[in-house]
């Protein structure tokens, strides 16, 4: 059982995020904002108002109150503005940050507003290409009062790519829920007969997710597992491209893009093996989710997912980018229940322990009481014309 969240009952939290589609980022924010108002606080996110609203449906019924910023420009004062304003209207006391540009935008609106600043950072993609965009990110993280990535690994290479000190950025890893499924379907839908094995991967489809390696794998397999199929639960701009490679290879009936689901606990239970082939990640949900749901699991060796997964005790390790090694380690798992069985009954421990959204939450929450246990600024009218580094 998790331990409830002490301390936060009253306090007045800002959440920003420069985009609210089904984005791992996004789905920690829902996780965290809705533990919280459960806790007592009160939460409002800022989203985008241009956005998709997926992230603002989610949080629909949980309490959490919902802005809508604009963004007008590669540099914008107006956005910071519009954000300042809000946290002044809201009250807030300590204001949180996702991801590059709400980086930027919050921590200069909260220094406007003398309000407390915290970033978290997912990945470094957007950022670590472009020199004025790190020149941006820096001087964020020097307005802000706390700095964390969401793995060890980013953490490293924050602090490379900004020049600090690697004791400036905290690592606080993601957690999610342990969800139960009520009822499993996807073997019926995908009309599998009862001997047919099913791989199953959870992500959007983009290049960097490799999914295109996970289809050579499947054709390099076919001879030895001729009843096994792929599910891939997730949407993005690969799909046409992973749908015509599926077909050209053979395997257009084998080959199952799924679209983006709800039911991930669901498909999760229906699997035999998850594969997570990623060619970069931080610390995926879907292998947490993997992880707590009991899936023999074989990965790919980025980021924070070794970690994750003991070095290899609790899952399959392979180099990213392998087909053949990738190919090798399903084989193993699929050929050997019992192996496949031991390791994801230690996944499930390894999650239970180290990745619940309890855990993380509590994490948050220290880290907000810190900030706010210093000498909290006297808020000052902040020069209209002050600017950060360009956010574009």
């Amino acid at each position: 059982m998790s331990r409830p969240v002490r301390g936060v009952t009253g306090l007045r939290i800002a959440h920003l995020i420069e985009s609210d589609g089904p984005g791992g980022a996004e789905r920690v924010l829902a996780h965290l904002s809705t533990a919280l108002q459960a806790a007592g606080a009160y939460n409002v996110a800022f989203l985008p108002a241009d956005g998709e609203g997926w992230l603002a449906r989610r949080l629909e019924g949980s309490g959490v109150t919902i802005e809508y910023f604009r963004e007008e420009g590669p540099v914008s004062p107006a956005c910071a503005r519009s954000l300042e304003v809000g946290f002044r209207r809201h009250r807030i006391v300590v204001a949180h940050s996702h991801e590059f540009m709400m980086a930027v935008y919050g921590a200069w609106a909260a220094w406007r507003a003398g309000v407390p600043h915290v970033i978290t950072m997912h990945g470094s993609s957007y950022y670590a290409a472009r020199l004025r965009r790190r020149l941006a990110l820096r001087a964020a993280i020097a307005l802000s009062g706390h700095t964390v990535a969401v793995s060890s690994h980013l953490a490293r290479q924050l602090s490379r790519d900004l020049w600090m000190p690697r004791s400036r950025i905290a690592t606080i890893p993601n957690g999610v829920p342990a969800v139960r499924p009520e009822r499993t379907t996807l073997r019926d839908e995908l009309r599998l007969e009862p001997d047919d094995r099913l791989v199953v991967s959870v992500g959007n489809l983009y290049p960097v997710k490799g999914h295109h390696h996970l289809i050579d794998a499947l054709a390099l397999l076919t001879g030895r597992h001729p009843t096994l199929h792929l599910a891939v639960s997730g949407r993005g701009q690969m799909l046409d491209a992973l749908s015509a490679h599926a077909c050209g290879l053979g395997l257009a009936d084998r080959v199952h893009l799924l679209g983006l689901r709800s039911d991930v606990a669901a498909i999760l239970a229906a699997a035999d093996v998850f594969a997570l082939p990623s060619l970069s990640e931080g610390l995926p949900l879907a292998l947490l989710e993997a992880m707590f749901a009991g899936c023999p699991i074989v990965a790919s060796e980025v980021g924070e997912v070794g970690v994750a997964l003991a070095h290899g005790e609790a899952g399959v390790l392979v180099e990213p980018g392998n087909t053949p090694a990738l190919a090798a380690a399903l084989d193993r798992l699929l050929s050997d229940p019992h192996r496949a069985r031991e390791l994801g009954e230690r996944a499930v421990r390894r999650a239970t322990a180290e990745y619940g959204v309890s855990r993380m939450v509590h994490r948050y929450a220290g880290a907000y009481e810190g900030l706010l246990a210093r000498r909290p600024p006297s808020p000052v009218c902040r020069p209209a014309d002050a600017r950060l580094p360009g956010a574009r």
